[in-house]
């Protein structure tokens, strides 16, 4: 089974998993959102992701979205992974959004690890665009 795992500082996490309920629906066992909550101690996080990490199977498959990459939670997610020798079925990217996790939530259990990492990375790169305003002519205008 894919693991959707969404890292981030605060409630971040949280708050997207639950727009991804909005438009994934009922599909959502396999999503979990952890964060470094303020004054949190990274040992808290670490033992909290070490239990969930303890009930998954040997072929349990992990895509992780962390807010920050090199960022506290992210660091210790990874070395949780490491440590309970989950890494090598795992990727992980820094600076998530939500297109980069609806894509990952949608496509994770039909593509390969591989293949599934450069859609999650096309989609992360290809949503951000700046909003600008763009006048249309006046239709009322004569051309007269």
């Amino acid at each position: 089974m894919k693991y959707l795992i969404l890292v981030s500082h605060g409630k971040f996490s949280e708050g997207l998993k639950d727009a991804l309920g909005m438009f994934v629906g009922d599909n959502m066992d396999s999503v979990r959102a952890i964060g470094l909550q303020s004054g949190e101690d990274t040992k808290v996080l670490a033992t909290r992701f070490q239990k969930f990490v303890s009930e998954l199977t040997d072929d349990a498959e992990l895509v992780v979205l962390g807010d920050i990459m090199g960022g506290s939670p992210l660091t210790t997610i990874t070395n949780v992974l490491n440590q309970e020798g989950k890494l090598e079925k795992s990727i992980i990217f820094g600076g998530m959004n939500f297109p980069m996790a609806l894509n990952a939530a949608i496509l994770k259990d039909s593509l390969s690890q591989q293949d599934l990492g450069t859609a999650i990375m096309k989609e992360g790169v290809s949503s951000v665009k700046q909003f600008s305003l763009v006048e249309k002519p006046d239709e009322n205008d004569d051309d007269i």
